[in-house]
C-alpha cells in the first residue's frame, strides 16, 4: 500500500526535501573544499520555488500509476518526484586576487542553516510515523 494515501503529500514532500537538502549539503561542502582553488566559484542548489510550484499544481488527473502505462503529454509536470533543483552560482562580494569567490563565513552559515532545516524535516517525518504507529496500536 502506498504511503502517500496515509498522509497526503506530506511524507512525499518531506522525503524529497531531505534528498534535496543532502544535495545542497554536498555542494556547500564542495565550496568549502575548494576555498583555495584559483578561479573557483561557489555554487548552490535552489529548489524551494520548484517545490512550491509542484505542490500548487498537485497530482494531475492523467498521472501514470503503473510503469507500463503510457504517460499523457504534460501529465504530472509539477509532481514532487520530478523536482531536482537548479544549480546556481553564488556571487561573491570579496573576490580573491586569484579569482576564487568562496567566502568561508558565508558558506559555513549556509551549511549550518541547511543542517538545521534537514534536522527539522527529519523531526517532522518522525512525528508523522509516530502518529501512524499510535493509530495502528489504537493509542491515538
Amino acid at each position: 500500500m502506498p504511503v502517500q494515501g496515509l498522509f497526503g503529500t506530506t511524507v512525499e514532500l518531506l522525503g524529497k526535501t531531505l534528498d534535496l537538502r543532502v544535495k545542497r549539503q554536498t555542494m556547500i561542502s564542495a565550496n568549502l573544499a575548494n576555498v583555495e582553488t584559483p578561479g573557483y566559484t561557489s555554487t548552490d542548489l535552489s529548489f524551494e520555488g520548484q517545490l512550491k510550484s509542484a505542490l500548487k499544481q498537485g497530482p494531475s488527473a492523467g498521472s501514470v500509476t503503473h510503469p507500463r502505462h503510457i504517460p499523457l503529454k504534460g501529465a504530472s509536470a509539477g509532481s514532487l518526484e520530478k523536482v531536482q533543483g537548479d544549480v546556481v552560482e553564488v556571487s561573491s562580494r570579496n573576490m580573491a586576487p586569484d579569482g576564487n569567490g568562496v567566502e568561508v563565513e558565508t558558506e559555513m552559515g549556509r551549511l549550518a542553516e541547511n543542517q538545521i532545516m534537514y534536522n527539522a524535516s527529519v523531526q517532522i517525518l518522525t512525528k508523522k510515523f509516530e502518529e501512524l504507529k499510535q493509530a495502528i496500536r489504537g493509542t491515538l
